[in-house]
């Protein structure tokens, strides 16, 4: 096909579940490419000869090489393209902002729309797996090096999947039941399904990585015993898991949760499937969800599913200023979730039992930039009201969990209680210890986690080498 044809075709659209269907199931909402579609939409990749969509990329995927094996319908090749330097596709394809990072780059939607860069990553990922073709590259010699890795979240797999094919031997060390770190507790099933966490990680297990669930570093072990004990190195990705309440009167009412536990119970502990697993959860008819990110949008979509009649959500900025991906405000809006922006809670009104059932807002306006470059939320005078609710959610972001760090001498933090790491090695103030991800960063996202795995990950090996 010749340039003039490629650019003619425009994006293949996403087929989807219908919106009224989906709002009240938690199947997957995207249904992914067909092969023609996905060789279609490949065919607009115009192979620029300076690739800027990789600059894009935290993880250096080579994305007009794999696109290039979809254009040709060879999608063998295209993901064990993607393979060689992301190890979680199918993940990545999901739930990574490619709409603010190598999409934003590609020279097609300079004049129009950019190739489908993430819709592709995750066609092929889906193909390998649905056909049963997973394959597991050839491993160097093994080097005699022991790394552990602290946390199997989106950085901690990603320095497992490094290291592993680097000769190293590597353990991973998981506080939970179930690997999987944020992806598992809290991405919902309708948005990341459980089952393409598990198949990513035991394609890891199948390369040789140890998986060790239920063992809380810094209870168990420390990070000293695991160096003492023949670890080599120590890569620290324990994410950013602490709720963060706003202080106001009526948090501590019944039907009032972090988003961490509300989705946790629904996501990791299945409450979504009472009574087949017994982990209750409040089902309130009217909820209110604080926040406006995506996990903030999480939550209310899980709220809808759970039956809810109304899902409000509460943020007190505008919707030009909310963090959460545009295409999961658009599905959010689509299911019946109704946006109150510029509004924020002042107060929780319970009844005799403790259990809430009002909530108190307070109108905003929007005064000059704060450091985070949005405009800075200013409560009006006077504006006050009051909403009838059963069920709060509060997802306004969440801090760094000490343990660690507490039980770590020599591990500096920020005064967040962030771990201090080199930004390009992950190295901390502790010899042999690296980090990165959101105890690094605080909240971010998935794929920023993995760029982070990635860097730490080269550094680690350069530094067992050098021993």
């Amino acid at each position: 096909m010749d340039m003039k044809e490629r650019m003619k075709i425009e994006r293949q659209p996403m087929p989807e579940q219908e919106a009224k269907a989906r709002a009240r199931n938690f199947d997957e909402v995207p249904l992914g490419y067909t092969p023609d579609m996905a060789m279609l939409e490949a065919q607009r990749c115009i192979q620029c000869k300076n690739r800027p969509c990789m600059e894009g990329c935290p993880v250096e995927i080579d994305i007009p090489g794999f696109i290039d094996r979809i254009a040709a319908g060879d999608f063998d090749a295209a993901i064990k393209k993607i393979k060689e330097t992301n190890a979680l596709p199918a993940v990545c394809g999901r739930v990574c902002p490619q709409e603010v990072q190598c999409e934003e780059k590609c020279v097609r939607g300079k004049k129009g729309q950019p190739v489908a860069i993430g819709r592709l990553e995750r066609f092929v990922a889906d193909y390998e797996r649905a056909v049963g073709k997973v394959s597991i590259p050839e491993k160097p010699s093994p080097t005699g090096k022991r790394i552990a890795v602290v946390g199997s979240g989106p950085a901690g797999l990603t320095v497992a999947g490094d290291l592993i094919m680097l000769g190293h031997s590597v353990t991973i060390f998981e506080a939970l039941h179930v690997p999987g770190g944020v992806l598992v507790y809290g991405i919902p099933e309708f948005r990341l399904p459980k089952a393409i966490v598990a198949a990513e990680i035991d394609y890891l297990k199948q390369l040789g990585v140890d998986v060790q669930t239920s063992n809380v570093i810094g209870k168990i072990e420390t990070v000293d015993e695991l160096l003492d004990a023949g670890y080599d190195a120590v890569f620290l990705g324990t994410g950013a898991g602490l709720p963060t309440f706003m202080n106001i009167p009526g948090e501590n009412l019944n039907g009032v949760y972090s988003a961490n536990e509300y989705l946790t119970r629904s996501n990791l502990m299945k409450a979504y499937r009472f009574p087949e697993y017994d982990t209750p959860i409040v089902r309130g008819r009217n909820v209110a969800v604080i926040g406006g990110g995506n996990v903030a949008m999480d939550a209310a979509r899980t709220a809808m599913r759970l039956g809810a009649d109304h899902v409000y959500l509460v943020y007190r900025r505008s919707r030009v200023e909310m963090p959460a991906r545009v295409e999961e405000i658009h599905h959010a809006e689509e299911e019946g979730i109704e946006l109150h922006l510029l509004t924020t809670p002042v107060r929780y009104i319970g009844n005799e039992k403790g259990w809430v059932v009002g909530m108190e807002c307070q109108r905003m306006d929007l005064g000059e930039p704060d450091s985070s470059g949005r405009r800075r939320p200013v409560p009006m005078p006077g504006s006050e009201f009051v909403k009838d609710v059963d069920t709060v959610v509060v997802a306004i972001g969440t801090g760094a969990n000490p343990l660690i760090q507490s039980t770590t001498p020599g591990l500096e933090t920020n005064k967040w209680g962030y771990i201090i790491a080199d930004e390009e090695t992950g190295q901390t103030t502790k010899k042999g210890v690296y980090a990165g991800g959101d105890i690094v960063t605080g909240s971010a996202t998935v794929i920023l986690a993995m760029g982070a795995g990635r860097k730490a990950a080269r550094a680690i090996h350069n530094y067992v080498m050098s021993k």
